[in-house]
Formats: structure tokens, sequence, C-alpha cells
């Protein structure tokens, strides 16, 4: 399960940011966004973050998890299409490859602190 590496990850970044110049004893909530094409499971990242937070800053947090939506470009057609799985076929064209352009990556978007 790579979730609970990206936990860790992403409690590093809310640490990180507590000792930072507008440093803060408590995080109430965690905004992430994680992309449809990110191969990230939202359940397990959910399970993860409240497992790996306890006894830190984020102890008790809320993580809201924003789903982006995949995207890509179709090297047939050459247009933006949406995507929901990384190998699918454009589904204006039915053509192959398509290159995501959106929805891969997983980021810290807002902490709500105290």
């Amino acid at each position: 399960m790579h979730e609970m590496s990206l936990a860790e990850g992403v409690l590093q970044i809310v640490e990180d940011a507590a000792l930072g110049p507008e440093g803060f004893s408590r995080v109430k909530t965690v905004i992430l966004e994680i992309g449809q094409l990110s191969s990230v499971e939202p359940e397990a990242m959910a399970f993860c973050f409240e497992a790996v937070s306890k006894g830190t800053v984020a102890d008790g947090a809320t993580l809201e998890i924003v789903s982006v939506p995949g995207e890509g470009l179709c090297l047939s057609c050459q247009r933006t299409v949406s995507l929901a799985q990384v190998y699918d076929p454009c589904p204006e064209c039915g053509g192959y490859p398509v290159q995501p352009t959106g929805g891969t990556e997983m980021r810290v978007r807002e902490l709500e602190v105290d």
C-alpha cells in the first residue's frame, strides 16, 4: 500500500508548514487534491493519514479529498479530452495514444489551522 508513504509525505508538508514563518500548533483540516489518474485510492489515503497523524500537529484533523478529473491530449486528433483511465482510447476519435495532461497529481491544496 503506497498510500502509507504518501500520507507520511503529506504529514511532513503539514509539519514543515507548522514550523514555518506562519507557525501554528494544530491543524483542523487538510484539503488534499488527488487526481483520478494518480493511482491513489482516496479511502486508503484517508485511513493512512489518520494513522500517521496520531500524536502530531495533525492529530484529529479532517482530511478533505478533492477529486481532480483526468484529462489528456489525443496525439491522433490533437484534442484535449476527458480521460477515465491512463491507457483509454480517445473518446472523440478512438485513437491512441492519449497523453495525460491532468489528473495525475496529488497535492496539499489548503490547511485550516489554529
